[in-house]
């Protein structure tokens, strides 16, 4: 079994046993913890989930689903029937030394590539901000892992207007030399009009009046209802339920090829984006070979303004040098 701690006021307990509800931290006023044992962990508000992380093994690969503003409907998808393999936000590499970790192989319910995942600590607090840290192992089944991850996310606190963030981190080691890569883009050999994707991603629901926006300014869609372009930071939004709602991405600086590349889609099928860092090239690891990648998703009421969407990125950075 998992092992993991969490720590829950002065509480400690191993995962897979229940969590008796008075050892959870009091919340504010209309907002509790639910937690399904060795399976996800949510906050909630008047009943509903305002975000739910899962993590358990009946799960590809982690992801957060839903992502709402408290008392509103869910802003993800998860496992869509156009694409089964999209969870809400979620991080998936596409090819690691040749093997597809992204789409279900064929007459299958999971990719080629296998990721498995270890829960090591959930933090609570009585604020109704989280901390959780994962180990993830990824390569193919039946071999040791090419690439490992220590995971560590950090959801903020709700603010007063509903909206939150989640700051997360991830650390790769390479075990032996390995190549991430990626469908090739449009112009280059093989290429396809779907080219660039992997990594961090957000599948959001079919917003009315949808539109996008970077730190460059608002973002203009190629004749496939695509995007891809180099920015700090880029925010998806539409109206849901009669609010506007939004979902911003802020990339660190430190990020490997930073500005960062975004891929992002525009279709009437599909509301898609990641801050795709091999869009434009494959990344090539030696044995050893480590690297960071840092994020904060920011769930909010309204749409920014590009000087809105930079601030944030700026305190965003400020806080996490």
């Amino acid at each position: 079994m998992t092992r993991a701690v969490l720590v829950a006021t002065a509480a400690l307990c191993v995962a897979g046993c229940a969590v008796p509800p008075d050892r959870l931290p009091t919340l504010p006023d209309g907002y509790a913890w639910h937690a399904e044992p060795s399976r996800s962990l949510a906050l909630q508000f008047a009943g509903q989930d305002v975000w739910r992380l899962h993590f358990g093994t009946d799960r590809t690969k982690p992801c957060f689903h839903p992502l709402a503003l408290p008392g509103g409907p869910a802003l993800t998808v998860d496992a869509p029937a156009d694409h089964r393999w999209h969870h809400g936000l979620w991080f998936s590499w596409k090819y690691l030394d040749g093997v597809n970790h992204w789409e279900h192989a064929a007459g299958s319910r999971q990719p080629a590539g296998q990721t498995t995942t270890q829960l090591d600590r959930l933090t609570l607090h009585g604020d109704g901000s989280a901390e959780v840290a994962l180990q993830l192992a990824t390569g193919q089944a039946g071999q040791p892992p090419t690439l490992r991850e220590q995971r560590h996310l950090r959801v903020l606190a709700p603010a007063a207007d509903g909206s939150y963030a989640i700051d997360w981190q991830s650390t790769f080691t390479a075990t032996t030399a390995c190549t991430l890569d990626r469908t090739p883009l449009p112009h280059e050999p093989g290429g396809k009009a779907f080219g660039g994707y992997a990594g961090l991603s957000l599948r959001l629901r079919q917003l009315e009046a949808r539109d996008a926006l970077t730190t460059a300014g608002a973002v203009a869609w190629n004749d496939a209802d695509r995007f891809r372009g180099d920015a700090d930071a880029f925010e998806y939004r539409g109206a849901l339920a009669g609010q506007d709602v939004a979902i911003a991405i802020l990339a660190h600086p430190q990020n490997l090829r930073s500005p960062s590349p975004w891929y992002a889609i525009r279709s009437a099928a599909m509301t898609f984006v990641t801050p795709a860092v091999l869009c434009h090239g494959k990344l090539e690891l030696a044995a050893g070979a480590t690297f960071t990648l840092r994020y904060r998703i920011v769930v909010h009421p309204g749409r920014w303004s590009p000087d809105q969407l930079a601030a944030a990125h700026a305190a965003y950075v400020l806080a996490n040098p």
